[in-house]
């Protein structure tokens, strides 16, 4: 049996396209065994398929055919060696950062799942809050343009690393303004974050403990009422406010456009009297 294929019959063997194989050729990683000078037709010879089955191996596992021309070329058990254990660390990153992903989606379905399922709209409630960490950006703001310009500089101190969306990012309320009635004068920015960033992003902590909390419909405009039941609350239930309030919509118009499902709520520490 003669020893020499053209490229569609190589192509049919391995199951490799013609177009690929041709890359291979101008690149240098698979170069035909024999072309005919005169019809410049490809042949390559049986000894070529282990090669080809090495570079759909390589390509298979995620390794670059940049990096798979280099090992042919050297064809040196150290360097595969260190190829297979470069691409095992470069893939088990990528699972971490998916794991991460997953997670960021599985906080978010839980949030908006049991927004949608609460009957506490507009109804004080104590609950205890376990330790959060958040990004704040601190200075005197109001609602409409002033604050999304917050918010952009509180967006351009994560160096793009942290996407910012509703449900994520909330305005505060000092205890010097909650104790004034100044509900619509905010005091600082922030996004809630979800897993450990790096320090440089100045990270602070939100301690642990119990917090009077409400639900309402709709957005920061329509807050008054809700920081009026919330301190009456506080009040009547022989407890002090300990710190800044924390409001943040979940739900807003750019998720739907049914106000019936929009939802704010507003959280501020308390300790007893």
């Amino acid at each position: 049996m003669q020893n020499k294929f053209t490229i569609g019959e190589l192509a049919k063997l391995i199951n490799v396209p013609v177009k690929t194989l041709r890359y291979y050729d101008e690149i240098g990683l698979l170069k035909p065994a024999e072309v005919d000078k005169s019809s410049r037709y490809r042949y390559y010879t049986s000894e070529q398929f282990e090669q080809l089955d090495m570079i759909n191996y390589l390509k298979w596992l995620g390794i670059s055919l940049k990096d798979i021309k280099d090992h042919l070329e050297k064809r040196n058990v150290a360097n595969f060696l260190q190829l297979l254990k470069s691409e095992q660390e470069a893939t088990l990153a990528k699972i971490k950062e998916l794991e991460l992903i997953s997670g960021r989606f599985d906080n978010r379905l839980k949030e908006i799942e049991a927004a949608l399922r609460t009957t506490d709209i507009g109804t004080v409630t104590i609950r205890d809050i376990e330790a959060r960490t958040v990004l704040k950006l601190e200075e005197k703001l109001g609602i409409g343009p002033e604050l999304e310009l917050s918010v952009r500089k509180l967006e351009k101190m994560t160096f793009g690393r942290i996407p910012l969306f509703i449900g994520r990012v909330g305005i505060t309320v000092s205890q010097e303004n909650l104790m004034q009635g100044k509900f619509d004068q905010y005091d600082s920015v922030f996004i809630l974050l979800e897993e450990n960033i790096d320090s440089m992003l100045s990270a602070q902590p939100l301690i642990a403990g119990k917090y009077a909390c409400i639900y309402f419909r709709g957005s920061h405009s329509h807050s008054r009422k809700y920081y009026d039941l919330l301190l009456e609350h506080i009040a009547i239930q022989g407890y002090r406010i300990a710190g800044e309030a924390l409001e943040r919509t979940i739900i807003d118009q750019f998720i739907t456009k049914e106000a019936s499902y929009h939802l704010t709520e507003i959280q501020i520490p308390i300790i007893e009297r």
